[in-house]
């Protein structure tokens, strides 16, 4: 379904934008209290809603050709930094790569470092980690620090001194299991989730107690044969099914709905858990690939949306959703938007789960069309391949239109900021036998350049009309995550270490630094004593270049490796 574009304006993140006293009543209070002030970056996307949207202005068109560097921190530890820092009061909290190697407590305006934690991460965590020893970032609430880790385990550290006040186990990492991205605090609860969809674990969310670290409950993406979708695998192949929570998660304190993003099914060969073609009727691999709705009292699903049921491609469904009110056909809808791996742009109202619409925000041919009305994509037949029937020129590539950088939606221009990738593949399966801790994939995916000359791309893009607005290309593909502000900004990096302020409403460059290694991170803004900040770790990705081919070495050639977190402000 596609919308006109007359009219239509999107409208506030409900999430971020509800009064404080609404919010507190399902919420974390210390937590809502630190989102509600502007000048403070609390929440691994800004807000509940993952808009990555600032309503400060101090940085804005007119000035930001002044940005100068404010100071830098190197985060010693090289190799994939990828970590968004938070900011609560005038203390910013950053972690580098490596487990995290370090956790750093900095004085935002100066970089002055409060204190350090250091936490004794095993040696042989990189042979568990599918796609990079990463640690995106840390959560907070309560006055205390949350971090998970790749050693399968999540730390709470008091905020003022860094001392480690517990830790609990989620996960066994040697299974193929490691923690790379923050949790999610509702009220009492540490929400995470853990990777591990290349190793054939079974994935799941799991609550722990906010004070103790005890677990509350855990919740299973892939059901067993006794459970509801149990039937939607293959023979006994859910046990090492996949459909890790890796990424983050996003809350709605309306309905009170957690939502979280799964990932591939497991094995890659689609015949040892599904039919191996298209017809795979029930077997659809639940809840792989998928959006799930969840009640954070108990981890219950209450509705999902599964975008690419039967998986063959490598199209995790992990990417962030992103929670706005939306002005649509004359309503107002309480929406949910996710740029998905296999290419298309999904608009759902929240509270149901009905998807609105589903368009190529890429370019993609593995499937015709999305339909909202049989929840499932028309498919390219000769696209999907399966046992006896490789396939090739599949686009977009595993790594997906939009890999796992974050994207931010500006209510001011209705525009969600897109870091995408340009890239296609081959796919063809061999049989896979399970063995614990090594990679359960059963196919080979040479890599291919997307059409057009060029491998990345920042897109605008109106949710509402489902169209582009505006774009940047990149030479390639894997660039930075976005932030948008009042200001009528955004911010990104690439690869090549490019860290950019631009036009929200033009997509003009306004301002550009190299800084020296390549930029996965989303950068962020706050402000102290009245002076506006806005930061960017930089540190190239290490592993992923890897599963590219030629392209993956242009990206290894394009920086160095670095670790390094930047903060620039107008002197």
């Amino acid at each position: 379904m596609t919308f006109g574009t007359k009219g239509f304006l999107a409208g506030i993140s409900v999430v971020a934008m509800l009064t404080a006293g609404t919010l507190g009543v399902s919420a974390n209070d210390s937590l809502i209290k630190a989102q509600s002030d502007s000048n403070q970056w609390a929440v691994a996307g800004h807000d509940y809603g993952n808009t990555r949207f600032s309503p400060l202005k101090q940085i804005n068109t007119e000035n930001a050709g002044k940005l100068t560097l404010a100071y830098s921190f190197s985060l010693a530890s090289l190799r994939s930094n990828e970590s968004s820092p938070i900011v609560v009061g005038n203390t910013l909290y950053v972690s580098s790569s490596w487990g995290p190697k370090y956790v750093y407590a900095l004085d935002a305006a100066t970089g002055a470092r409060k204190w350090t934690w250091e936490p004794e991460i095993p040696d042989d965590v990189l042979q568990y980690a599918c796609c990079d020893v990463n640690n995106r970032g840390v959560s907070y609430a309560d006055g205390k620090i949350f971090v998970g880790r790749l050693d399968g385990k999540l730390t709470a550290l008091d905020a003022a001194t860094g001392k480690s006040l517990w830790t609990a186990k989620v996960v066994d990492y040697k299974q193929g299991s490691v923690i790379t991205s923050p949790p999610l605090v509702v009220r009492d609860k540490v929400i995470t989730g853990f990777g591990g969809g290349e190793y054939g674990v079974r994935g799941s969310l799991q609550a722990f107690d906010i004070n103790t670290g005890k677990q509350l409950w855990q919740m299973f993406t892939v059901p067993s044969p006794d459970e509801p979708g149990g039937d939607s695998w293959k023979g006994d192949s859910a046990q090492h099914g996949g459909g890790a929570a890796w990424l983050v998660g996003s809350y709605d304190p309306k309905t009170d709905t957690v939502y979280w993003g799964t990932s591939n099914p497991g094995p890659w060969n689609t015949g040892v858990r599904s039919t191996g073609d298209g017809n795979f009727g029930k077997l659809t691999n639940l809840y792989t690939a998928s959006t799930l709705a969840l009640d954070p009292n108990t981890g219950k699903i209450k509705w999902h949306i599964q975008t690419t049921p039967a998986d063959a491609w490598d199209y995790d469904g992990v990417n962030e959703a992103v929670l706005a009110d939306l002005k649509i056909g004359g309503s107002t809808v309480p929406a949910l938007m996710k740029a998905d791996r296999n290419g298309y742009f999904f608009v759902a109202n929240r509270e149901t789960g009905k998807v609105l619409s589903a368009e190529k925000y890429v370019f993609s041919n593995w499937a015709k069309k999305w339909d909202v009305n049989t929840m499932r994509a028309e498919e390219d037949p000769d696209k999907r391949p399966g046992p006896n029937h490789p396939a090739k020129d599949i686009c977009p590539n595993l790594i997906g239109g939009k890999n796992w950088q974050p994207m931010s939606f500006n209510p001011q221009t209705g525009l969600v900021y897109i870091p995408s990738n340009n890239v296609c593949m081959d796919w063809s399966v061999s049989d896979v036998a399970y063995k614990r801790g090594v990679f359960y994939l059963g196919a080979e995916f040479p890599t291919k350049e997307g059409p057009g000359g060029f491998l990345g791309e920042l897109v605008a893009w109106d949710p509402v009309a489902q169209k582009k607005v505006w774009s940047i290309k990149e030479d390639l593909p894997f660039n930075g995550g976005t932030l948008t502000t009042a200001g009528g900004l955004v911010f990104a990096g690439n690869i090549h270490g490019d860290f950019r302020a631009i036009d929200a409403k033009s997509g003009k460059v306004l301002w550009s630094k190299n800084l020296g290694s390549g930029i996965g991170a989303g950068p962020v803004t706050y402000s102290v004593d009245g002076k506006q900040y806005v930061a960017i770790v930089v540190g190239r990705t290490a592993a992923l270049p890897a599963f590219l081919g030629e392209i993956g070495k242009k990206m290894t050639a394009a920086a160095p490796e670095g670790g390094s977190l930047f903060v620039f402000s107008v002197q």
